[in-house]
């Protein structure tokens, strides 16, 4: 007699979801008793028992000690992501939340700041908000000033109104008043375009006419290399909520937590952690289980998105940056996954008001 899988069966299913969401909300080990009082179907205390060791076999569950309940594992929660929390819709009250809060903030940095406080409120762990790379994010405008150490500032006010800044040293010595020029030249020309995009068609000039545009925009091409400008150290990342961590019930070994806190202390780690979320097709990433940060990593889970802003010049490439949320692997996922997908609405949408004002 061939047996089937324990989730191949209705009924276990519906048993699996309800371990999780009574987990999720204490933080207990579940007894067989509890379920029994949750499921809609009456059935014996015996009858649930051997459905949830049905599920510890299959690897769905374990116990923590002989007398306790039972207490999901990975592969649990990523069938309840799965099969229920990806299909949660967004409340009304977080849609207004999310849109109040980030109304009030007055400056593109604060926007930020306040949108990584919000990511953080809906778990017990981080916002997390990186910025697009510097030299594939839209420009509004751009400056240049030597220092006196013969290095070069190039200070770019981008199109959501944030200033960035990035120290070059330029293969050749450059006076102000030639730094002046270049800059007004690309603030003319290039009103609204990427780095990138800027230095794709300074090259075209110098195929075209060499002789003259050499001197510009060699010039041009030297400050704005995005070989200089695209590190992910140059990714601006906003973070919220770090000291939750600290009272989360995963990671009462002090030893464990202080791993966890270094690794988020490494930043460039966290901004490649989200920025991979950009290369998969779902809206919403989520990863369950985060090994590539430290052993503690084990019990974190991250959801994760891309959003957008504005657009480069010419090519028409969206640019992009992410947005998540790195908490412990037992969290409200239908809520974490829909106000994840809201942030990442509004800035984009955001975003394209800014673009049309």
């Amino acid at each position: 007699m061939t047996t089937v899988p324990a989730l191949q069966q209705k009924r276990h299913r519906q048993v699996l979801a309800e371990v999780v969401r009574a987990y999720i909300e204490t933080g207990e080990p579940v007894s067989s008793r509890t379920i029994v009082r949750m499921h809609a179907e009456q059935l014996s205390s015996a009858t649930m028992r051997n459905i949830m060791a049905d599920l510890e076999d299959e690897g769905y569950l374990y116990q923590p000690h002989t007398s306790a309940g039972r207490v999901p594992t990975a592969s649990a929660y990523r069938f309840y992501v799965e099969q229920i929390a990806m299909q949660a819709t967004p409340r009304v009250e977080d849609r207004e939340w999310i849109r109040r809060e980030l109304d009030s903030a007055t400056t593109p940095e604060g926007v930020m700041e306040r949108a990584s406080h919000v990511l953080a409120a809906v778990s017990r762990g981080l916002g997390i908000i990186v910025s697009p790379p510097l030299a594939r994010t839209v420009v509004e405008h751009i400056r240049f000033l030597v220092l006196p150490d013969g290095r070069v500032l190039v200070v770019l006010v981008t199109d959501g109104g944030m200033t960035r800044d990035k120290c070059i040293r330029p293969e050749r010595t450059f006076a102000q008043a030639e730094l002046d020029h270049i800059a007004e030249y690309l603030n003319r020309h290039y009103p609204r375009w990427t780095l990138e995009a800027i230095c794709a068609d300074l090259k075209g000039q110098l195929k075209r006419d060499r002789e003259r545009y050499e001197k510009l925009a060699s010039g041009a091409l030297m400050l704005c290399d995005p070989k200089l400008l695209a590190e992910d150290s140059d990714r601006v990342i906003y973070i919220g909520g770090a000291a939750q961590f600290a009272t989360a019930p995963e990671f009462q070994d002090q030893e464990q937590l202080g791993e966890l806190l270094n690794a988020i202390e490494e930043r460039g780690q966290l901004i490649a952690l989200l920025s991979g979320c950009i290369e998969t097709p779902e809206p919403v990433h989520i990863e369950l289980g985060v090994e590539k940060m430290s052993n503690a990593g084990k019990h974190l889970a991250l959801v994760s998105a891309p959003y957008t802003r504005g657009e480069s010049g010419r090519s028409g490439e969206l640019t992009q940056g992410t947005l998540g949320i790195l908490g412990p692997m037992r969290m409200h996922y239908e809520r974490v996954i829909t106000v994840v997908a809201l942030m990442s609405q509004f800035f984009s949408e955001d975003s394209e008001k800014e673009k049309s004002s």
